[in-house]
């Protein structure tokens, strides 16, 4: 028998648990508040798998279970996710941080000059070492997130849109519920807070870049993401707040410069978008897949949204097909539990 399972928020978190839970065989009805599908956090993204690089920051687990982001990803939207690997420069005033950051993370192969400019030929003599990771990969956040959405149409997964349309799909009895609202659930957990997240987007004709680079700074390590047609999506701010008004002049002001760092040329770039989102974390910034009463919560994805929410999605299924067995997935003192 299908199990009728609703699931609320179309996040990229909502998405992925969606596409799983209805691949399973469920019966599965997606509702989002918004005006549209992956509008939140989500739809400010990065959208780099890089489970490997995520290690000089994040906690083994998240590097564990990210690496099952792109072959999930890849499998099922091929087109629109790269595997060239990330790679992880730094100005030589600043060569400490590559030391630092090799010193956690593996998976890598340093690269001189020679390296750089043959994997990236725009940044030939602009570094003098970097680190690359050919295991990881990039994807364009809202394309997934579109493709998704129409894959489920096509899965028979219900999705309503808008307040009225959510109210009236909701309007009936489910077995199970998943919770996928992100940082709109924090007024009924106490434990969740908001990690801002700033960025913008950039055009120019005169830099071209293959894969997602990092660019190491002792106060704010920035990234940039190619998007094709000469844009270039710039992010890196984590601010502890729930504020989602207008980028700030500061953080604008630091994105562009370390844009200018990677490439003199951004400086004549188009500024064609900026944006904020608010990213939902636990204190200990790993996410959690639980019961919580009669619900399911994923939740917590903090800066990993695309990098965990294959896994996630994974053991939610397992929670709902499984229901006997996992009503917690470990003891409250197992910083393992929420991803087990």
């Amino acid at each position: 028998m299908s199990v009728d399972v609703l699931v609320r928020g179309a996040g990229v978190a909502g998405l992925t648990a969606a596409h799983e839970l209805a691949a399973g065989g469920a019966a599965v009805t997606l509702v989002e508040t918004g005006d549209a599908v992956g509008r939140g956090a989500s739809w400010f993204a990065g959208g780099m798998l890089a489970p490997d690089c995520e290690a000089e920051m994040a906690e083994e687990s998240v590097s564990r279970l990210g690496r099952e982001a792109l072959p999930w990803w890849r499998d099922r939207f091929p087109a629109l996710t790269s595997q060239n690997g990330t790679l992880v420069v730094a100005p030589s005033r600043d060569s400490a941080e590559l030391d630092r950051f090799a010193a956690r993370t593996s998976g890598h192969v340093p690269l001189d000059a020679e390296g750089i400019a043959a994997l990236e030929p725009d940044l030939a003599g602009r570094f003098r070492r970097a680190l690359f990771f050919p295991e990881e990969g990039h994807l364009d956040p809202r394309a997934v997130m579109e493709e998704l959405h129409r894959r489920l149409l096509a899965m028979g997964v219900r999705i309503a849109i808008g307040p009225a349309a959510a109210e009236e799909a909701t309007g009936r009895d489910f077995q199970v519920t998943v919770d996928c609202t992100g940082i709109a659930r924090a007024p009924h957990d106490a434990a969740l807070r908001g990690v801002r997240g700033e960025m913008l987007y950039l055009r120019t004709g005169d830099v071209g870049l293959s894969r997602s680079i990092r660019l190491l700074h002792p106060r704010i390590p920035v990234y940039v993401v190619p998007r094709g047609d000469g844009r270039f999506m710039v992010g890196a701010t984590m601010i502890e707040s729930l504020a989602d008004g207008p980028i700030t002049a500061r953080s604008t002001m630091e994105l562009l410069n370390a844009a200018y760092a990677l490439h003199p040329a951004f400086g004549e770039a188009e500024i064609v978008e900026t944006g904020v989102g608010v990213r939902p974390a636990y204190p200990d910034n790993l996410p959690r897949a639980v019961w919580a009463g009669d619900e399911i919560v994923i939740n917590g994805l903090y800066r990993h949204g695309f990098l965990l929410s294959p896994a996630l999605a994974r053991q939610a299924a397992r929670m709902v097909f499984e229901r006997s067995d996992l009503k917690e997935t470990a003891d409250e003192s197992d910083r393992e539990r929420q991803i087990s």
